[in-house]
């Protein structure tokens, strides 16, 4: 069973409310954008208000520590049509922090939307870090099972499979984008690329020449740029098929994650010398490349060919990275 909302989400001609969880950082602050300039009415939760932009009215709720009853009462004021659920995060988190914004935070609200009196949509942000590791040249596709190696993939897809049951049991009216390596501005500055960010402007400032020590780079990743992200969600906002799925939402594309820190450089035009150090283990033990089928097909979704433009912005944007 299929939780019904009051109305058709996908009537376009029809503004939705909508609240976006995490609503002012790296993922939920051009969600917020994008929906306004769509005409919907958006409401960014986060721990602190700080401006987002117009159209945008920003609440303070610390998602954390808030529990059932506060995110129950916050909800049934605000009465939405959609909750994007942006919150959560990985960098600089210790497991336990890891587990408050991402599991509880989750469950708590699964549990706050089935007690609302009507049918809302929840879009949850889930990651492709959830299905760990495959063998070289696999399309990692969502009937793929999940084998996560990292703490933050076996909490994410402790939300996944939350939201999915919840779905099934007609509880919420629920969707997971499982989502690659976003690329894009505001950066956390914990991250590969939000770090070769900082120390390329700093470098560039003093005008001096860069010097980059790094980790081996070899690892191949899925990067998706996010303003492909943002679409995505937009998509399953109202797209009337998405309910109760799992979608992944990548570039179907292999990259190093040297390519991605060679083309930080070049689009930062700061000279620099790359020092990568000396691989001790296996030749190449780590590959992602997601299968996007799926969301072509359920959401009419599809990624943007290159990241050229996403880096550029990332790099733009370097300097001001926007708080969760």
């Amino acid at each position: 069973m299929i939780v019904k909302p009051r109305r058709p989400l996908e009537d376009a001609d029809s503004p939705l409310r909508v609240v976006v969880l995490g609503g002012t950082g790296f993922l939920g602050r051009p969600i917020c954008h994008a929906l306004a300039d769509q005409g919907h009415d958006v409401v960014a939760l986060a721990r602190n208000v700080r401006e987002v932009g117009s159209g945008v009215v920003v609440r303070a709720l610390d998602l954390a520590d808030a529990d059932v009853d506060e995110i129950t009462a916050v909800l049934r004021d605000l009465d939405p049509d959609v909750v994007v659920n942006a919150a959560g995060g990985m960098w600089g988190l210790t497991d336990a922090q890891m587990v408050a914004v991402n599991v509880t935070l989750v469950e708590r609200l699964i549990e706050a939307v089935a007690r609302l009196p009507r049918g809302v949509r929840v879009i949850q942000l889930g990651s492709v870090h959830e299905y760990g590791l495959v063998p070289v040249d696999t399309s990692m596709s969502e009937e793929l099972t999940p084998a996560p190696v990292m703490p933050y993939g076996e909490f994410k897809l402790r939300c996944t499979r939350a939201v999915a049951e919840a779905s099934r049991q007609g509880r919420i009216d629920g969707v997971t984008l499982r989502v690659g390596n976003v690329i894009g501005a505001g950066q956390p500055g914990h991250s590969l690329l939000g770090v070769v960010a900082a120390r390329l402007r700093d470098a560039q400032r003093a005008g001096e020449r860069a010097r980059l020590e790094l980790a081996p780079l070899g690892s191949q990743r899925d990067f998706v740029g996010l303003s492909d992200v943002v679409a995505a969600v937009l998509l399953a906002a109202t797209r009337p098929d998405a309910p109760g799925q799992v979608i992944n939402i990548g570039r179907g594309v292999a990259a190093s994650a040297r390519d991605m820190v060679q083309l930080l450089i070049d689009v930062s035009e700061v000279p620099t010398d790359l020092v990568e150090a000396e691989r001790t283990g296996p030749a190449e033990t780590s590959w992602q490349r997601m299968d996007v089928g799926l969301a072509a097909t359920v959401l009419g979704w599809s990624p943007s060919d290159d990241l050229h433009t996403e880096m550029k912005q990332l790099w733009e944007h370097a300097g001001a990275e926007v708080p969760a």
